[in-house]
């Protein structure tokens, strides 16, 4: 919660037995998927992390955001900086776009990193920042995020599909029976960091992606992890719009991770170029997939707000 002792007499100070550790955050957004960025080293009192992001992400109760990041400097190790990201629902992600940009935008904020390239490790390997530009408190980052990978879960129902089969060829032949929903749809799975379940449609209104899209990532049967799931509308050769359901999230305005997934999936099925503009709600993040398979994404971080959050220990 947010709170403070002013106006408090020490008769009452003294009366106030709880320990108390007031923590920094900063809030920033990647065109409004807001994530608040803390330093591991104010959090060591923090008995359980999943518990306090469920807590300061709330909308009503808590700061309110699509997740945290946590960032920890690393000495004499490949990487600058470890960040992990965790979702509202206080599961770990292996990997955010826009939740590691908002992170990377705090240490260039907080004067932390100067460098023109920063370096970040994090639970899908290590990823590279380029600094781009700095307007007042928006940061611009291009960042190179690995290669995909098209290996579909280890499940019974996957490994029945793919027997024989040849992995990403098959990924375009996918469907699933969706007993909520009423239907069998069609999808493309690739891993950028996070696992991504890609589905192209003619028109958002045409469906209920948000229903759709809650029930494939819960569908653990399928994937024992969940996944995230992106809905596609191809532009032309050089543009897409999407539309996002993230795992552990739910809808979001924006996605690093989808909006890539989706710029892969759109080239591997030949609708567009390797290098398109994916318009999301809350803006448009530029995504490559080189000849070489590395993936990059260009966005920009946002400033909202730093304060304090007052936790009792």
């Amino acid at each position: 919660m947010f709170s403070s002792l002013i106006g408090l007499s020490r008769k009452e100070k003294e009366i106030i037995k709880v320990k108390m550790s007031f923590i920094n955050f900063c809030k920033f957004h990647g065109f409004g998927n807001d994530y608040i960025v803390f330093e591991a080293k104010d959090l060591d009192e923090i008995s359980s992390i999943e518990d306090f992001a469920r807590k300061v992400c709330h909308r009503n109760y808590g700061i309110g955001g699509d997740g945290i990041a946590v960032l920890e400097k690393l000495e004499n190790e490949t990487a600058d900086h470890l960040c992990r990201i965790l979702n509202p629902d206080g599961s770990e992600a292996g990997f955010s776009g826009n939740g590691t940009r908002c992170a990377v935008a705090y240490l260039y904020y907080k004067n932390l990193f100067a460098g023109e390239s920063l370096k970040l490790k994090t639970r899908s390997g290590i990823k590279n920042y380029q600094f781009l530009e700095r307007q007042e408190n928006a940061f611009w980052f291009c960042a190179e995020l690995g290669k995909p990978k098209f290996d579909l879960p280890d499940t019974l129902l996957f490994n029945a599909i793919l027997e024989g089969k040849d992995k990403i060829q098959g990924t375009s032949s996918f469907s699933l029976l969706l007993p909520g929903a009423g239907i069998v749809i069609g999808f493309f799975f690739v891993d950028v960091g996070n696992p991504v379940a890609c589905i192209f449609v003619e028109d958002f209104n045409s469906l209920d992606w948000r229903d759709i899209g809650r029930e494939i990532e819960q569908s653990e049967e399928v994937f024992p992890e969940r996944t995230n799931v992106v809905f596609i509308k191809v532009i032309d050769k050089e543009n897409i719009e999407i539309r996002i359901w993230e795992r552990g999230a739910g809808e979001t305005s924006s996605s690093g991770t989808c909006s890539i997934a989706a710029a892969v999936a759109s080239a591997l099925t030949e609708k567009t170029e390797r290098k398109v503009s994916v318009r999301a709600e809350g803006g448009t993040t530029e995504a490559i997939w080189r000849e070489d398979d590395e993936m990059l994404i260009t966005g920009r971080a946002d400033l909202s707000f730093c304060g304090e959050w007052f936790e009792k220990i």
